[in-house]
């Protein structure tokens, strides 16, 4: 089925065609579908060999200079790399999406702003800038959703919903069906139980919290599913930037708890499209 697009505060530059036809004179993604269909065609004779070799000459590594851009990677892990704009500059952003977007169907930019977004969108027609999350998605199709079941987002707190919406546009364009509830923390655990058949429903969950980090812990007591705990820089001082909140996470007494990094919704949301699929 189509997956429902992610809820966002998200600026498009327009609203492009999908659709990729199999014609290997021409990039397309090389993935294993469409490797499997151009050694097919070798096969049959439908593609020249020189043709073949063409297509798969930068199916590795390519130097840019700035960056080795690992081609390689949606053959070997399923999903192409994604970028961490944080640090980079617009136009080294830019030159890694050109040379990507050739082979890949989605691209994915972490921790990029408005102010190098913006440029992005003009000239990217599929291109989409989610503020909340601070991410920007180059969708060359539509998103099919093909995971086992649905990854269900919680935040504790309204504060910690950026790191949320990282994890969930990441699992939602890795293939995944995923939901979210919000601002459901322990200092009103009956927010929570108000959700509980959707808790209960859900395949695997990410528990995003700040503060004492309590909200994985008690949502692994309610389920037998795995839970991704996220810790968020959200807190008072003796939050310590997050450190609370990763150490009380990595001290649950729920043996179903698992732990990211601080405010690494997109590991949270990688891991567990990994975990969702067929």
């Amino acid at each position: 089925m189509t997956a429902t697009p992610p809820k966002s505060s998200s600026r498009s530059s327009g609203n492009g065609s999908f659709g990729v036809h199999l014609n290997f004179k021409q990039s397309i993604p090389m993935n294993r579908d469409t490797l499997e269909k151009l050694l097919q065609s070798v096969a049959d004779g439908t593609i020249p060999v020189a043709d073949a070799c063409e297509r798969v000459k930068d199916i590795g590594v390519e130097d840019i200079g700035y960056a080795h851009i690992d081609h390689h990677r949606s053959l070997r892990k399923g999903f192409p790399e994604v970028i961490y704009g944080e640090g980079k500059t617009g136009a080294q952003i830019d030159g890694i999406i050109g040379k990507m977007a050739l082979q890949e169907d989605i691209i994915l930019v972490t921790r990029i702003d408005m102010d190098k977004a913006t440029p992005l969108l003009e000239k990217y027609p599929h291109a989409a800038f989610h503020e909340d999350a601070r991410m920007l998605v180059l969708a060359q199709k539509e998103v099919i959703a093909s995971g086992m079941g649905t990854v269900l987002v919680i935040s504790a707190g309204t504060s910690d919903i950026p790191v949320a919406r990282e994890a969930h546009l990441t699992a939602y364009y890795m293939g995944s069906h995923v939901e979210s509830i919000y601002d459901v923390g322990v200092a009103g655990i009956h927010r929570l139980f108000a959700h509980k058949d959707k808790i209960e429903a859900a395949r695997i969950l990410i528990v995003v919290a700040g503060m004492e980090g309590a909200l994985p812990s008690v949502v692994a007591g309610l389920v037998n599913r795995p839970v991704i705990g996220v810790p968020t820089s959200i807190g008072y001082g003796v939050n310590l930037g997050g450190m609370t909140a990763l150490f009380a996470m990595l001290n649950s007494c729920s043996s179903n708890v698992s732990v990211v990094n601080i405010d690494n919704g997109f590991g949270a949301g990688y891991l567990a499209a990994i975990m969702n699929r067929k």
